[in-house]
Parts: structure tokens; sequence; C-alpha cells
């Protein structure tokens, strides 16, 4: 045999070696039959993301459920490994059960999701005139009764998150004692509607809520603010005249602690996700202020954004 086709030979023989090395790796995907089970809680920021997670994992190859969990309850259940993973936890929501879980190792973070939150009381500027001093905190002393109604009198009314993502709000006026009465919100459906409601008549309304969201560029809102800048607050040590607010959250995406030895490339995929604010807020836009099913929106930003997210794919079958 000459060199020429000696050389032509050891190519020849190297692609096959490469082409059947990719064709284990592809075929080894799925690692297990078993559904990855994914978290899906109350708000429809946090529905996206986890159908985005879900479907890009089908295409994979990989069997996804979803599981409905309360924002809280739902770390039992990724601990003990009903559930598997959720990619938008939001750290300052959940008290202590989090933490907890985290450092037993019973849950695993991967990181940052990529959103930038704020969260806090919002008000409509209209209400600066019927509250001076706005938008301080400690204006709402005075004027507590221009935020209430025939249910609080004399006390202000404000709208807090449902009972079932955490009691931060309520916690936050027994101890600073504002003359406020918390109401918690029955969902994130039902607060959008206390806000249209409000502008559409210019009624009061005082309410804890988040961003990113839709809701910011469509109405006009104003963050009360707070002593400090809301980097280190000590929630649970606050109290009148000295009052940090709501310390600022990270999103972190966490995963049952056999996730990756049970699906080690779905692993590597989670840790490859990324979505910004402007994604989640054209998306949310389009499931609740336009009206467009979930799984349809879903579907359109991942049809028409390959370019995105091919590359967590890619990483994750290396």
């Amino acid at each position: 045999m000459s060199n020429h086709i000696a050389k032509i030979v050891t190519v020849v023989a190297t692609i096959v070696a490469a082409v059947s090395i990719n064709s284990v790796k592809a075929a080894s995907i799925p690692e297990s039959a078993d559904p990855i089970k994914v978290a899906v809680n109350e708000w429809t920021g946090q529905h996206l993301s986890a159908h985005i997670t879900g479907e890009l994992l089908k295409k994979m190859g990989y069997n996804v459920e979803y599981v409905t969990a309360g924002a809280v309850p739902q770390f039992a259940g990724v601990a003990q490994g009903s559930i598997h993973t959720q990619p938008e936890v939001w750290t300052n929501n959940l008290g202590d059960i989090y933490p907890k879980a985290v450092a037993a190792g019973d849950i695993e973070v991967l990181g940052s999701l990529g959103l930038e939150p704020r969260e806090g009381w919002i008000y409509p500027p209209y209400m600066e005139e019927k509250c001076p001093g706005l938008p301080s905190y400690k204006a709402l002393y005075k004027c507590a009764q221009a935020f209430g109604n025939a249910e609080t009198f004399p006390k202000g009314r404000l709208i807090t998150y449902p009972a079932d993502w955490g009691t931060r709000s309520k916690e936050l006026v027994e101890d600073i004692k504002l003359p406020f009465k918390a109401i918690a919100g029955g969902s994130e459906g039902a607060m959008i509607a206390e806000v249209k409601s409000a502008y559409a008549a210019k009624k009061p309304i005082l309410m804890m809520f988040w961003q990113p969201h839709w809701m910011f560029s469509s109405y006009k809102f104003k963050w009360i603010k707070w002593d400090g800048d809301g980097v280190n607050c000590d929630e649970g040590n606050q109290k009148k005249g000295s009052a940090c607010g709501f310390q600022q959250a990270t999103v972190d995406k966490i995963v049952w602690k056999g996730f990756k030895a049970k699906w080690p490339a779905a692993y590597k995929f989670m840790k490859s996700i990324k979505l910004s604010n402007d994604i989640q807020n054209a998306l949310i836009l389009e499931v609740d202020e336009k009206g467009n099913k979930l799984e349809a929106v879903v579907k359109t930003w991942i049809d028409n954004n390959q370019a995105t997210w091919e590359p967590w794919i890619k990483a994750a079958k290396m």
C-alpha cells in the first residue's frame, strides 16, 4: 500500500470513528425514559420559562411532564425527587425553606436564569395628589385612608401576593406598624384585574408586584422607596422609622440532587439555558394581554429563535 493510499485509509477511519462516537452520544439521549417533571408555579412568567425548558428538553428526546406546584411547597417535591427541576426560583420570597434544602444538599442550584428582577410596592402616579410625600414609605402613615375602601377603612388597603407565594408584605406591615390591611391576591390574573379596574376609574391602589412583567409597558407605576438600596435588606429586622422594604431577588435554576446522574445531558442543558427580561416581557404580553395560548406562544418563540436556543442543546450534547 502506498503512503498516499495509507493516508486516505487513515482519514476515512478517523471520520468513521468520529461518526460512530457521535452516533453513540446521540443514541444515549435520553439516558432514561422516565419523565423529567418540571414545576409550574402560579405566574405567567414562570409558566413560560417552565414550558420553554420543557419543550426544548422534548426536542432533545426527553419525556417531560409539567407538575403544578406552589412556590413554597415545591421545594419539598424537588428535595424528594417527585419534581425534578424548576427553572425560575425567585430567591427572596421563600423564608428559610429553600436555603435549608440547598444547604442540606437536597436541591442543586445551577445558576441564574438570566432575569433581572425587581419586587416591591407599586402605585399609580395619580395617587401622589392624594398622598403627598410619596414615593417615600413614610408618607403612607399619614395618608393610609387615601388607599382604603369600605372593607379596610380607616386603614389603607394593600394587595399582596397570593398566600402560597409567601407573606412578606403582611409581615412588613405588622413589623413597621403601618396602618394598612394586607389583602392576599387570589392569583396573578386577579391582581392584574385589580390594576385595570383601578386605572379605569382612577381609584386608589397599592400593590406588591414584580418585574419583568408586561404590565409596566402598558401602565405607569411608581415604586415605594425605602431606607437603603434594597441590596442588603434584613427583612426580618424592620421597625417603624427604619424599614428597608424587600431584599431584591436573584432568579435561580434548580434541580433535584439526583438529576445529573440520571439525565446528564439534560443537566448540561439546564446549566446553559438563559432567558432575558426582554424575552419574557414580550412573551408575557402575548399571553396575558393579547390572549394567545401559552403553548402556542412558546412554540412560536422556539420556531423563530433557533439561533438563541440551539447552542444550549449543542452544549448539552458535548
